[in-house]
């Protein structure tokens, strides 16, 4: 018999066994009363109130059970859910984990008055001053010959070498003051200054944390800066003769935005977080990974029951490790196909066929790494517990999934080895054309299934040997009463 249909805790075995005990002694008890008119010696089935005294000791194991699970159920509780609260109980005490850039290009030298106040107050808000204790980014100042141009600036984003970036552009004070000498009416505000960011690396850093942040900042400054060069700029004008000033007027008339908003920002968002439905694939998604795969495991765990007993050793292990990664092939690119009516953009990177066969490739290496590992512990576990494996499984991996790592206590960085998060940025890659992290994302969920690949036989063979032994001894007491 296979080992993995046995309890691991003795006093379930035994229960087990009083209970086929007592049926067959009921049902004994039965054709006794029907050969020699005697009552039954044991309980009657569907004869019995639950209250009834001759149930009792089936009523005590029933309430033992139930008992045992609920202690089981409120440990597991403490255990696990703790880590999924704490992954984001503290996301907002660990804000200044995101880096950023500063790039002042105004002026000869970021002499430009504007890049100046700039860096001045991202500065001052990278060590704290004016806002609550560690809600702000941590902004470097880098020199723009490190990044000499935009595009530098958007592919240091992309790539992760930070979260975001703010960039005073070329010379944007004289051109600002060029505007007001010339009542260029094509003058636009938000040309002054750039802030790139990339949604799509994690939407909820961005939309909670960078975006807000900075355009709170950003905004403070701007508003103050604004407000002085205008005082500067009218207080020039009232020390000028009187045709300097109707001149003066008749230039902010055909350039009103030089005055009522001289500088302002764009932002720049460069990996787009496109779709809503997005969300079930990169967090949801994969729970339902894992619930199919264990599925995929309860049920072959009851077949393999009836036919393992008479296969050898190398076999049945075979049998174990292959039918599984089998049975993963149709399931995945079936959850990989229910994508598809909804517009997911697996054009993103590569071509829409691409994309998706890759998306189903990542899909069945994720189930395979997640699957086989319920396989191996089932062998120990039983279907009795393996419930509790699925629980622990399930909160770690996606504890460390739904914000980013940076974000979380230290404790979390666990996760940079676990599958959910590896099969999520990958996706994130083949959707959203973020960074490429592919070739590590694979390998991880391959070592996940090395490892299945060696604990699937261990454990089996560990049972298998229990049984073996218990079944020399059952014979050799047979050889004994013959």
């Amino acid at each position: 018999m296979d080992s993995s249909r046995t309890s691991i805790a003795g006093t379930a075995v035994d229960e087990d066994v009083y209970i086929k005990n007592e049926q067959t002694r009921g049902e004994l008890g039965h054709r006794m009363a029907e050969d020699e008119a005697q009552a039954p010696t044991g309980p009657r089935k569907f004869q019995h109130a639950f209250w009834d005294p001759e149930v009792a000791h089936l009523r005590k194991i029933y309430f033992k059970i139930l008992g045992m699970t609920v202690a089981f159920i409120v440990v597991a509780m403490w255990l696990f859910f703790s880590i999924y609260w704490g992954s984001l109980g503290e996301t907002a005490e660990h804000v200044p984990n995101l880096k950023a850039y500063v790039v002042n290009r105004d002026g000869s030298g970021g002499e430009g008055l504007l890049g100046q106040a700039i860096v001045a107050a991202f500065e001052a808000n990278s060590r704290g001053e004016g806002v609550a204790a560690k809600q702000h980014l941590t902004w470097t100042v880098v020199d723009s010959s490190y990044l000499p141009s935009n595009e530098d600036v958007a592919h240091a984003v992309v790539e992760e070498e930070v979260w975001a970036a703010v960039v005073v552009n070329s010379d944007a004070t004289s051109l600002l003051t060029s505007a007001r000498s010339s009542g260029n009416s094509s003058y636009d505000p938000r040309t002054a200054l750039t802030f790139f960011y990339n949604q799509g690396r994690n939407e909820i850093a961005a939309n909670s944390f960078i975006v807000p942040y900075t355009t709170a900042l950003l905004q403070s400054t701007l508003s103050a800066f604004n407000a002085k060069t205008n005082a500067q700029y009218f207080a020039s004008l009232t020390s000028g003769a009187d045709e300097v000033r109707q001149q003066a007027l008749a230039v902010i008339a055909q350039a009103p935005q030089t005055v009522s908003q001289p500088f302002n920002y764009q932002a720049v968002n460069l990996r787009p977080y496109t779709k809503t439905a997005s969300q079930a694939v990169l967090l949801v998604g994969q729970i339902y990974i894992v619930i199919l795969s264990f599925i995929i495991t309860m049920t072959h765990d009851f077949a393999r029951g009836i036919i393992s007993p008479f296969l050898r050793f190398t076999s049945y292990a075979r049998m174990r490790l292959l039918v599984p990664l089998v049975i993963y092939i149709p399931v995945s690119f079936s959850y990989a196909m229910v994508n598809l009516p909804f517009k997911i953009t697996f054009d993103a990177k590569y071509t829409y066929a691409g994309g998706f066969f890759l998306f189903w490739v990542f899909v069945y290496l994720g189930m395979a790494a997640m699957g086989l590992a319920t396989e191996a512990m089932i062998t120990l576990l039983t279907p009795r517990f393996i419930a509790y494996f699925l629980i622990a499984l399930i909160i770690t991996n996606v504890s460390v999934a739904s914000v980013p790592i940076v974000l979380q206590p230290s404790f979390y960085r666990y996760g940079y080895g676990f599958p959910v998060f590896n099969l999520s940025e990958a996706v994130r890659t083949i959707i959203f054309n973020t960074k490429n992290h592919l070739g590590l994302n694979a390998g991880v969920l391959l070592a996940w299934v090395a490892l299945s690949m060696i604990t699937v036989p261990l454990f089996t063979w560990l049972m298998r040997r229990k049984d073996e032994q218990a079944e020399q001894q059952k014979n050799a007491e047979k050889k004994v009463v013959v």
